[in-house]
């Protein structure tokens, strides 16, 4: 992995830069990092905000949450100039989530040159509720 202190995913875990907007909103915290593995494990906040008329949490917030747990497993590897938006998600749904805590796992299955291709799920108190995977490509930033 080409992982860089200096990149923008570490610059927001020292502090340096603050955390996204949309990171926030989840109520996301990393619980572990593994760059040299490209894996990580988080926590999001499911809040009432998030539920549908049934009282579950809407599938588009699990999507994000997903998102957020994907992209930043292959963040941590990055160089410093670099960056990923995700090009493709794909999300399938096991179980209802509700409000509370729900743990997400995130990992990079291939970093290519360019193109990634990412994994990830979440759980709720212990069950599967949603898992996806997700095409990122790596993107350098030109001065």
């Amino acid at each position: 992995m080409n992982m860089d202190k200096q990149n923008i995913f570490w610059q927001i875990q020292d502090g340096a830069l603050p955390a996204p907007p949309a990171a926030v909103t989840l109520g996301m915290r990393f619980t572990a990092i593994d760059a040299d593995a490209g894996t990580l494990e988080t926590q999001f906040q499911a809040k009432p905000e998030f539920t549908n008329p049934a009282g579950n949490i809407q599938g588009g917030f699990l999507a994000a949450m997903l998102d957020d747990t994907m992209g930043p497993a292959l963040a941590a590897t990055l160089a410093a100039a670099e960056f990923a938006p995700t090009l493709n998600l794909n999300v399938s749904f096991q179980r209802t989530a509700k409000v509370g805590v729900i743990t997400g796992k995130g990992r990079v299955i291939k970093q290519g040159r360019d193109i990634c291709f990412l994994e990830g799920e979440l759980y709720q108190d212990g069950h599967l509720i949603a898992s996806a995977t997700a095409t990122a490509m790596i993107r350098r930033l030109t001065v």
